[in-house]
């Protein structure tokens, strides 16, 4: 046990010492923080507004004086910071920035707001033929034709056609639906005698934050992060398994290629080598996924949303992630002994790496029905179902707690066959070189050893 210690220790040390480890390490969560330093500098530069003519077709003599007041940019920034305002987070808003966000979206709005000159024509045909003209020096955009019945329909309401001028700005049809939308609602209310401000109280229903409530307390609900919250952990799962057993791998052939490993079972077996790397690379892993958690917990306590996640949550990542480890682990430590180089790696890795892909493929329809007998399946089949029962842990229907447990002795059972069959592939490859083995001859030396 010593000795596996000392290899662990060793293992551990040379790979967070070097300069590489250190950058890798600090490389995302200083992605992160510049991302939110530099990136709402970058969403609030503002871009050249678009500039133009764009012609109206209104048989109902009723929209254009309207839409000409919707296409104002004062108009148009009063809507888009409502919008903004109505859908700004509660955590936010919690700490003052409602009213520093909106006004900072009207600010911007405003100036970036088209500069529309609109113009009346007769018919359709005479508005495209203005259209394509090219001989003027004016900036010609769109052609709008209002429907007849778009302000007054017994058998229901018409719409508009929007015709548009080639390689034009693609904010503009998007503005103009935004425009059409305000002046004919603004012109159906008038023609019934409806007053703006009362149709808009109407039509208005506040969405309520929704509270989620916990033996522990209730705590303000966030549907967006809910929904990412089994994503979030998988990746972790999915990064810290891959960087211990890359490094595994990669340690392991360099080892044997410069035949340092020869020196190594002079005075080590090839068991204690193995346990010992194993041990090592899964302490680097471990330092890689409290940084990161320790990170993602510090910035939901920042924002009001720790409550989110429950702390058997993160228990059972930690518990998944270890067990996980072991065996993927053990088996690219078997692929790292039984090649000569990280080429001929890479088709022996190919089905480890589908083990860890599919489930966040399966993701999708898992969250869609938690309690599903596909769910509840693939939750019992390694390796797999860490992830799977990951997922549906962090869903909004949890499982009940023996099939979790169920999972985590599957796991184990899962996790010790591989170390049996690593620790055998491991005898055998170390000391083999020549030509690359497959799947069948690692089996029949895991049969031999």
């Amino acid at each position: 046990m010593t000795k596996i210690l000392h290899i662990a220790r060793r293992e551990f040390v040379a790979t967070v010492m070097t300069r590489g480890f250190m950058i890798g390490l600090l490389l995302m969560p200083v992605l992160l923080a510049l991302g939110f330093a530099v990136g709402p500098k970058l969403m609030a530069q503002q871009t050249k507004p678009v500039h133009g003519t764009v012609a109206v077709v209104d048989p109902t003599g009723e929209v254009t004086a309207r839409l000409r007041e919707a296409m104002a940019p004062d108009a148009v920034a009063r809507r888009r910071a409502a919008a903004v305002d109505a859908n700004l987070p509660t955590a936010l808003r919690d700490v003052g920035m409602a009213g520093a966000t909106t006004a900072q979206v009207r600010e911007r709005t405003a100036a970036e707001a088209p500069r529309l000159e609109l113009i009346d024509l007769s018919d359709v045909a005479t508005a495209r033929a203005w259209l394509l003209d090219r001989s003027v020096s004016d900036q010609r955009l769109a052609v709008i034709a209002v429907k007849p019945n778009a302000v007054r329909g017994n058998a229901g309401y018409g719409s508009y056609d929007l015709y548009l001028a080639p390689r034009v700005d693609p904010r503009l049809e998007g503005g103009v639906y935004d425009d059409m939308r305000e002046a004919l609602v603004a012109a159906r209310s008038a023609a019934v005698g409806l007053a703006r401000e009362r149709v808009d109280a109407v039509m208005t229903v506040a969405r309520p934050q929704a509270t989620t409530v916990t033996s522990a307390g209730d705590h303000q609900a966030d549907s967006q992060f809910a929904q990412a919250l089994p994503f979030i952990f998988i990746m972790l799962m999915f990064f810290g398994v891959m960087v211990g057993g890359q490094g595994l791998m990669t340690s392991t052939i360099e080892e044997k290629s410069s035949r340092v490993v020869e020196v190594l079972l002079s005075a080590v077996s090839p068991f204690e080598l193995m346990a010992g790397k194993l041990l090592g690379q899964l302490a680097v892993s471990a330092v890689t996924l409290a940084l990161y958690v320790g990170v993602g917990l510090v910035v939901l306590s920042s924002l009001a949303m720790i409550g989110l996640v429950q702390p058997m949550m993160v228990v059972y990542l930690v518990i998944f992630f270890v067990v996980t480890y072991a065996t993927l682990g053990a088996l690219m430590a078997a692929i790292g002994a039984a090649v000569n180089e990280m080429r001929e790696a890479q088709s022996l890795m190919t089905p480890i790496t589908l083990m860890i892909v599919l489930p966040a493929m399966f993701a999708t329809p898992i969250l869609r029905n938690p309690s599903s007998t596909f769910a509840t399946v693939i939750s019992f089949v390694p390796p797999m179902n860490a992830f799977a029962m990951l997922i549906r842990i962090t869903s909004s229907a949890p499982p009940p707690a023996w099939q979790i447990w169920l999972t985590v002795v599957v796991s184990v059972g899962a996790a010790l066959a591989a170390l049996w069959f690593a620790a055998k592939v491991f005898k055998v490859g170390l000391l083999m070189f020549g030509k690359p083995p497959n799947l069948t001859t690692l089996i029949k030396w895991a049969r031999m050893a």
